[in-house]
Order: structure tokens, then C-alpha cells, then sequence
């Protein structure tokens, strides 16, 4: 294995550790603190053009719009990239987060914030689904397009792109009021974990396999 491969490893690991401690202190006084501190400054921000901007990144961090491109996304990897294992993981990573979250927020049951909501959500609140989609679904279309693409110039934009609309969708919610911001820092923190250890994983199987086929 490539040390570059094991450092996702332990990376995954942090995130996981990192996620332990925001799930333990959440309920805190210095989170707390900080919560209402980043909502007040963010939802400070109001006005018609930036709700309408929030609105639209909320929407498409939506599970049918999440679905919608992860499609899209699937179709392009078969048809035009001719990848076809890359596909297990890409499934994988979707579906491994969304079943994360769904079993994350049964076990916290944190109701969410009821102060100032411009939208209503009903189910629970931590980790934030939105936000753990977002960073699961760009965070693998990044690592899968990266070889993809020849040019220095044009990776750099596809991390840019990426990491714009995984900050953005997460910050939306916070603006709309539906989310605590740890509800969104444990969100990229799960996510996290589970991109890069099945991504870790991934590459780990597949080179061990190559490996066999070499003897």
C-alpha cells in the first residue's frame, strides 16, 4: 500500500474520533454558546438574494435532487469514462451515508432548532442529512473524476466546485434554520470517515488484487 493510502486511513479515523467528541458535547454549555453565536451571525446575513441562494443550495442537497445527480453522475462514469467497478463504490459511499445518517439521528433524537425557522423539517436534526449528502456525494465525484482530468488547472476547479457546494449546502441550512452548526460539523465529520475509509478500503482491495494476479 502507498503511505498516501494509509493516510486516508488514519485521516478516517480522526474524522471518527473528532465525530465522538461534538456527539458527546453537543449538549454542552460551550457548544451551546457557539451554536447560537455562528446562527446569530449567519442568519445576521438575511436578505432576499442570499435566501434565495440558500434555498436553492438547500434544495438540491434534497434526497430526490441528491438522487437526481447521483444518476446523472453514474451514467456519465458508465458511458463515458468506461468505469465500471468505480461505480460499487460510488454506490457504496451514497448509500453507506444516507443509512449512517438515518441511524445517527434515531440514536440522538436532538430535536432541531426552534428559535427562527424559515423552513420546517421535521425529523430529527443531528447529524445533519443535507450536508453529510453533500460532502459524500461531491467528496466521490471528486476522487473519481481527479484522474479524469489532464490539466493542473482543471483539478483545482473541480476541488473548488466541490468544496463550494459542500460548505454552501451545509451553511444554507444554518441560514434557513433548521440546523445547529455542530449538527453540520458532526455531519462532515461522519461523512468524512466513511468517504475516506471506504475510499482507503476500496483502493486497498482492488491493489491486492492486482498484486495476486502479479504471482
Amino acid at each position: 500500500m502507498r503511505t498516501i493510502y494509509n493516510f486516508l486511513f488514519l485521516l478516517s479515523i480522526l474524522c471518527l474520533g473528532l465525530f465522538v467528541l461534538v456527539a458527546n458535547t453537543y449538549d454542552s454549555i460551550f457548544v451551546k454558546h457557539f451554536d447560537i453565536q455562528i446562527i446569530k451571525s449567519i442568519q445576521g446575513l438575511e436578505h432576499p438574494f442570499i435566501t434565495t441562494v440558500m434555498n436553492f443550495f438547500s434544495f438540491i442537497g434534497d434526497t430526490i435532487q441528491v438522487i437526481i445527480i447521483s444518476l446523472i453522475i453514474l451514467a456519465i462514469l458508465y458511458k463515458v469514462f468506461h468505469q465500471r467497478v468505480e461505480l460499487l463504490l460510488f454506490t457504496i459511499v451514497l448509500i453507506g451515508s444516507t443509512a449512517l445518517n438515518v441511524l445517527l439521528k434515531d440514536y440522538f433524537q436532538r430535536g432541531r432548532p426552534t428559535f427562527y425557522q424559515m423552513v420546517i423539517e421535521e425529523n430529527f436534526s443531528f447529524p445533519s442529512g443535507h450536508s453529510m449528502a453533500a460532502l459524500s456525494l461531491y467528496g466521490i465525484i471528486g476522487f473519481l473524476l481527479w484522474r479524469h482530468i489532464p490539466k493542473q488547472s482543471g483539478r483545482i476547479m473541480l476541488i473548488i466546485l466541490s468544496a463550494i457546494f459542500i460548505i454552501i449546502i451545509g451553511t444554507s441550512r444554518i441560514y434557513l434554520g433548521v440546523h445547529y452548526p455542530s449538527d453540520i460539523i458532526g455531519a462532515y465529520l461522519i461523512s468524512g470517515f466513511w468517504l475516506m475509509f471506504t475510499i482507503w478500503g476500496f483502493i486497498n482491495i482492488r491493489e491486492n488484487r492486482r498484486l495476486k494476479r502479479k504471482l
